[in-house]
């Protein structure tokens, strides 16, 4: 983001840009890429706020020029460092008028902490008390999971699992359960594939699906998948180009619902090459270039 004026920049490309607009990434030759996620709204609805910066100002900002370049996205909440308290389908309402545009396909509720039971069946009520208000308008919850290989299904956590039964409970038609395929811990049958005494990324992502499906019987035009690229937040958890070829081929046999991924900004190898895990590069150590994943995502998603 240009703190100066809120617009939402990348340097993705080896110098920092505008996301849309003159000069912008998308719209470029450099990549095809047409919808992004916007991450993370915070707060309670309707006087949420985007890392400190006033809604109004980060929509003013950023909805206009999405629109005008015929980029379509997706409005985040939440997060790991944050929470999204919404209890009122009025309130719900105002959220998402705020950012709404022919663009808006999406809104993403990422559940990770700070939220009570309580306040999530409230989130739950809130975006059921709307949908009929937007018939297209897809509703996401992103949840950490684990991908136990073990022939447990583990998967969701207290919150994931709080979250899922909420939804299942509730009437809401048009969502999908969004995995966040990352960050499984010490490699162990308990938590994840295991190849070669690491986590075989690509194929955990399988598996946490599959996992979601025994235990909740949500069908799969229901579950996304959001991978962290290059290396995870757990430094031996490498999520490789191979990988964005397995997971993409497993997507289209299977009919998921999409793919997203951690994130576009570290879409770009770091220079010089760092050994710890970066918000600004992918911390592989060869084989990418800028855009790399993005690309080969939109190449074998087709």
């Amino acid at each position: 983001m240009n703190w100066n004026t809120y617009a939402m920049g990348t340097a993705v490309g080896g110098s920092s840009r505008p996301l849309v607009g003159a000069g912008g990434l998308l719209g470029s030759s450099t990549t095809d890429l047409d919808a992004v996620t916007l991450a993370f709204a915070t707060g309670t609805c309707g006087s949420e706020n985007w890392g400190g910066v006033a809604a109004q100002a980060f929509a003013d900002a950023n909805i206009p020029a999405l629109e005008v370049a015929g980029v379509d996205y997706i409005v985040s909440t939440g997060g790991a460092a944050g929470a999204f308290h919404c209890s009122s389908a009025a309130g719900m309402t105002t959220f998402i008028e705020r950012y709404a545009s022919d663009h808006l396909i999406g809104i993403d509720f990422d559940i990770e902490s700070g939220q009570s039971a309580a306040d999530i069946r409230d989130l739950v009520a809130s975006a059921v008390g709307v949908q009929q208000a937007y018939p297209d308008l897809r509703f996401s919850f992103t949840l950490a999971t684990l991908a136990a290989s073990d022939g447990s299904y583990g998967g969701l956590n207290a919150t994931g699992d709080t979250t899922v039964r909420a939804i299942l409970a509730s009437g809401l038609r048009n969502y999908t359960v969004n995995l966040m395929v990352m960050d499984y811990g010490a490699a162990g049958s308990g938590v994840c594939v295991v190849r070669g005494g690491l986590c075989d990324m690509g194929a955990s992502a399988i598996q946490a699906t599959k996992n979601l499906q025994h235990t909740y019987a949500i069908p799969a035009n229901r579950i996304e998948l959001t991978p962290m690229i290059g290396m995870n937040d757990v430094r031996d958890e490498i999520f490789t180009l191979a990988d964005v070829q397995t997971v993409a081929a497993y997507a289209k046999t299977s009919g998921l619902a999409g793919i997203h991924f951690w994130s576009l900004d570290r879409d770009v190898p770091c220079s010089p090459p760092t050994p710890w895990v970066s918000i600004t590069c992918n911390s592989v150590t060869s084989g990418t270039a800028s855009l790399s994943y993005t690309n080969g995502f939109l190449d074998a998603l087709g």
